[in-house]
């Protein structure tokens, strides 16, 4: 069995790591001429987590990531604590870790795992055929790679969705995310602790969540404002002024946790209908090429990392011809809950926050395979 995966971000990586310890031949093609990350927090809960120590990462993850004390719920008026989660522990109540990353640390934990050579750089795929016995990709270099599967992590622009399924339009959400990088040391007399904060602001679209990362040593601060500005792309810068004055009103020490924040990142938030399949024939997608999701569960980066098992878990065993079978079994098993994680997302709570339980049991390698 052959595979490409279309996509070097964190769920197309897991997926080749996936695939390969269950007997599967990979390459991963990579658009990007390197691996390079604006720096951003990402929390790997549970749920994802139990995949990566699965693969043999926990040593890795625990050098470089942080396992907060529990997650925290609080008032942006008064600081008042609306709700807490305990997410570590010895054991860990959910069976696995919680940890926050540095998504540059993540990233580069995946491709120090994976084989010399399976991963290929500078490669963005233009066209896909996927009749008969096998699958063939087309690369703007020129250059084509055929497999028995083809997967499409290609992110939430996903070139593979639109040739698939015809281009998206993907409906604003009326919020703005700003998100920065504090050197911890900067802020230390702010007494923040280990914990994964979230401030629930004067509506739900307005909020803020600070946390640790890289061992400790940055606070990665994230504020979700409403505010008309439609710019869909991570790497555009912000101004930090809109920043402050978005929650100078908020209980200490947010104001004074932003007002440390030096060069911040500006999102805005696009929200897309689930879709009703991810596949056709050898051709299947995953993470947010099949379900991007506004960011308020934290879940995105999560889901990705469950396609991934449960994709090998499908795979594992299958010959070429039995190839469409499995992923529509893929396809099948994964959809109810991604669908629900996208549709809870949207409507996010204070509430919601406190009833996690579903997404942090949730165990990629004994939930049952639907057919």
């Amino acid at each position: 069995m052959k595979a490409v995966v279309l996509g070097g971000g964190i769920g197309g990586l897991t997926a080749a790591l996936s695939l390969l310890a269950v007997g599967v031949e990979v390459q991963v093609f990579e658009q990007a001429p390197s691996f390079s990350e604006i720096g951003a927090g990402i929390q790997a809960s549970p749920n994802s987590a139990r995949v990566l120590v699965h693969l043999g990462l926990a040593g890795s993850f625990d050098a470089v990531g942080v396992r907060p004390d529990r997650l925290e719920s609080r008032h942006w008026e008064d600081g008042r604590l609306l709700g807490t989660h305990e997410v570590n522990g010895d054991p860990p109540p959910y069976g696995a870790p919680h940890y926050l990353m540095y998504r540059a640390d993540l990233l580069r934990t995946l491709v120090d795992a994976l084989p010399e050579g399976v991963i290929s750089l500078g490669r963005r795929a233009v066209s896909l055929e996927h009749d008969g016995d096998a699958a063939k990709v087309a690369f703007a270099d020129g250059g084509e790679a055929s497999a028995d599967v083809v997967i499409a992590a290609d992110g939430i622009h996903s070139v593979v969705r639109s040739l698939l399924f015809g281009p998206d339009l993907p409906s604003f959400s009326g919020t703005v995310a700003y998100r920065g990088l504090v050197p911890a040391h900067k802020v230390a007399n702010l007494g923040i602790p280990n914990t994964s904060t979230k401030w629930w602001g004067p509506t739900p679209e307005h909020h803020l969540v600070h946390y640790h990362i890289a061992g400790g040593r940055l606070v990665n601060v994230v504020g979700v404002v409403p505010e008309e500005w439609e710019t869909e792309s991570w790497t555009t810068k912000g101004d930090v002024s809109d920043f402050t004055r978005a929650f100078a009103e908020f209980h200490s020490p947010v104001p004074e946790l932003v007002g440390a924040v030096e060069e911040v990142y500006k999102f805005a938030i696009h929200d897309r209908p689930p879709l009703r399949s991810w596949t056709v024939g050898r051709v299947s997608l995953l993470g947010d090429a099949a379900h991007p999701m506004v960011p308020f569960m934290a879940q995105g980066a999560a889901m990705a990392i469950e396609d991934a098992a449960i994709l090998a878990r499908c795979l594992h065993g299958a010959g070429s011809a039995e190839v469409t079978g499995a992923l529509v079994r893929y396809d099948r098993t994964r959809r109810e809950r991604t669908d629900r994680m996208q549709l809870g997302s949207r409507v996010d709570t204070s509430d919601t926050w406190n009833a996690r339980d579903w997404v942090y049991g949730y165990d990629a390698y004994t939930a049952p395979l639907l057919d």
